[in-house]
């Protein structure tokens, strides 16, 4: 293990059906973490393709959820007709990169109500990139809480600021404003002193 401090990461996130073809993938090329064994993976499609397809040959129709493939840490889950992959470097904890696949998996099942196949994750697939979105960022970990994701999918994001059509720009409407700051001030300053 380096001596650098390092933030858990991961190097790809991917989605294949049940014959190997790709439904979503995602490759990072994190600052933060260690690609020299793994650059190829990176140069360009074919290279990721041909990874994906030796991958899935090696993963299909086995009971694992954790293996080491081409010095790397990969955590699956099983559907009826996809794998959802998480994909991480050697140096990384496979028990955390478990528990956010997890995580990232019973969100899907709140987003898609219990119904990860490929025809859900296909008709929607903007909640499902979402998800994944708020689960991981430039290869970094963020969430791996199952309703946290969820809620940040489902729900649209509030409005803090307001509407032009609320704010007074009026003469009246400034002066309040700078009465409002002005009380304000004098309350800290008088709290200081």
């Amino acid at each position: 293990m380096s001596s650098q401090v390092s933030l858990y990461s991961i190097n790809s996130t991917l989605i294949l059906d049940n014959e190997g073809k790709r439904i979503y993938a995602k490759y990072f090329k994190p600052p933060h973490g260690v690609l020299e064994d793994n650059s190829k993976l990176y140069n360009n499609d074919k290279n990721q393709k041909t990874f994906e397809k030796n991958l899935f040959a090696k993963t299909y129709k086995v009971g694992g959820d954790i293996i080491l493939f081409e010095n790397q840490v990969v955590v699956y889950k099983q559907y009826s007709d996809i794998i959802i992959y998480m994909i991480g470097g050697l140096e990384e904890n496979e028990s955390l990169l478990s528990t956010t696949l997890s995580g990232l998996t019973a969100a899907l099942e709140i987003v898609l109500q219990n119904n990860i196949d490929q025809k859900s994750v296909q008709e929607n697939y903007d909640l499902v990139a979402l998800a994944i979105d708020e689960t991981v960022d430039d290869g970094i970990i963020l969430e791996y809480d199952p309703a946290v994701i969820a809620s940040r999918v489902t729900n649209a994001p509030s409005q803090d600021i307001p509407s032009l059509k609320t704010i007074d720009l009026s003469e009246k409407g400034l002066l309040n404003a700078f009465q409002f700051a002005r009380s304000k001030i004098n309350e800290k300053l008088q709290q200081g002193l």
